[in-house]
């Protein structure tokens, strides 16, 4: 009953994200004709709500108040806020609802994360073994919105939105019968620090620590880039008339769910390479993935190469889960409980927050300023280096992060 009920929020969880996500761009560009660097700076939303919001929320959840109800609110918030979004035709106050909307929504991420190891830890269930198997029914949800919107064929209509408004609120009002958690710091005596809950932060004094969170910003630059232009990247294909009635570029969204689909194999083979190889080799895995990722984009088209734009999407899972979800077992592991929310909040900072935006934000700059030719993107050179940067990034992390593996870290991590 329990994983059922937490199949549910996990569900609606990437339900509401999946629903414009991916498809945000081509809304962009294709229906309202707006520039890379103002979409640039819209999806970078998701960082800058995220350089603060899950720390807040997480120290809010860690001191204050219970943190299902937290996520109710923040759930609610957004859906009115998304029910807003398709009646603004201003880039700019577009761009301040859809901060104040992931200012809610990013938040939300960990602190689901937060509810189902709580929820599990009480239940004296294994939260390694039980937990990816609950957290898949979110990549499932998040595909299931995928496609709902493309078969709709509303990827580029304001629709999308409404159905994630109305997702949200029914997320935010199932969110109350979820089971209780407690903040486990409220009450105690503490310190200035404590009292802020910023204890999270002690982290950074621990060397192997803090060059974790050092690569997660760094990977985590990478996080958001195909989501941001992978769709729209393949609606340009239209344009030219030998790929233009392909079955990729009319329906897109249904191609990049791919990546989802393999997210949800990938999620389930987690403990065992966690448990065999250790985070490095799980980290350092995941940043191989990225290159691939990037460069089977830069060669692949809507038909006869149609297979290299698959592979990378099956790469995808593997890119991402193994970075994103690995990621917060490893913090797991290491964090005491009364700090799990704030720490869970900390990982997301530094991905999704300062990551994600540096990602967003200069993707858009260098996109506009080097790989614009006429109005058109050249998708060749801007996939190449992506697919450089990752690269980068993989070898520096061979290189520097130091971590011996020790399977009984992930044998349970009630520590």
């Amino acid at each position: 009953m329990l994983r059922f009920r937490l199949i549910i929020m996990n569900f609606f969880q990437f339900f509401i994200w999946g629903s414009w996500l991916l498809t945000l761009g081509a809304f962009w560009f294709q229906y309202k004709g707006w520039t890379p660097t103002e979409f640039g700076l819209v999806f970078a939303t998701m960082g800058i709500a995220s350089l603060f919001m899950p720390t807040i929320a997480g120290i809010i959840a860690d001191k204050w108040l219970n943190t299902e109800k937290l996520y109710a609110l923040f759930h609610l918030c957004g859906a009115i806020l998304l029910f807003i979004l398709p009646s603004i035709n201003s880039p700019i106050v577009f761009f301040w609802v859809m901060l104040l909307n992931m200012c809610f929504y990013m938040p939300t991420i960990s602190l689901a994360i937060t509810i189902c190891y709580t929820s599990l830890e009480n239940a004296k269930m294994d939260i390694v073994k039980t937990y990816p198997p609950i957290r898949v029914f979110g990549t499932i949800g998040f595909i299931i919105a995928l496609w709902t919107v493309s078969l709709l064929q509303v990827e580029t209509s304001p629709i999308q939105f409404y159905i994630a408004s109305g997702s949200s609120l029914f997320l935010a009002l199932y969110s109350f019968t979820l089971p209780k958690c407690p903040p486990l710091g409220k009450g105690k005596k503490a310190n200035l620090t404590e009292a802020l809950g910023l204890n999270a932060f002690k982290l950074f004094k621990n060397t192997k620590m803090a060059l974790f969170f050092v690569f997660s910003f760094l990977l985590g630059v990478s996080l958001q880039l195909t989501n941001a232009y992978g769709d729209t990247f393949i609606h340009d294909f239209a344009k030219i008339p030998e790929y233009a009635n392909s079955l990729a570029v009319k329906y897109p969204a249904i191609i990049m769910s791919i990546s989802q689909i393999s997210e949800a194999l990938f999620i389930l083979a987690i403990p065992f390479f966690l448990k065999r190889y250790g985070i490095k080799n799980v980290m350092l895995m995941s940043m191989v993935a990225w290159v691939l990722r990037f460069g089977l984009f830069a060669y692949g088209n809507p038909t006869d190469r149609l297979w290299m734009i698959i592979l990378s999407c099956i790469v995808y899972g593997m890119a991402f889960d193994f970075f994103n979800i690995s990621g917060s077992l490893f913090v797991e592991t290491q964090v005491q409980p009364a700090i799990r929310a704030s720490s869970q909040g900390l990982f997301m900072l530094m991905t999704n927050g300062l990551g994600a935006l540096t990602g967003s934000l200069l993707s858009g700059l260098v996109i506009e300023k080097f790989f614009v030719t006429n109005g058109e993107i050249m998708w060749h050179q801007t996939w190449l280096s992506f697919a450089i940067y990752a690269l980068i990034v993989a070898i520096a992390f061979a290189i520097f992060f130091k971590h011996k593996h020790n399977p009984a870290d992930f044998e349970n991590v009630h520590v």
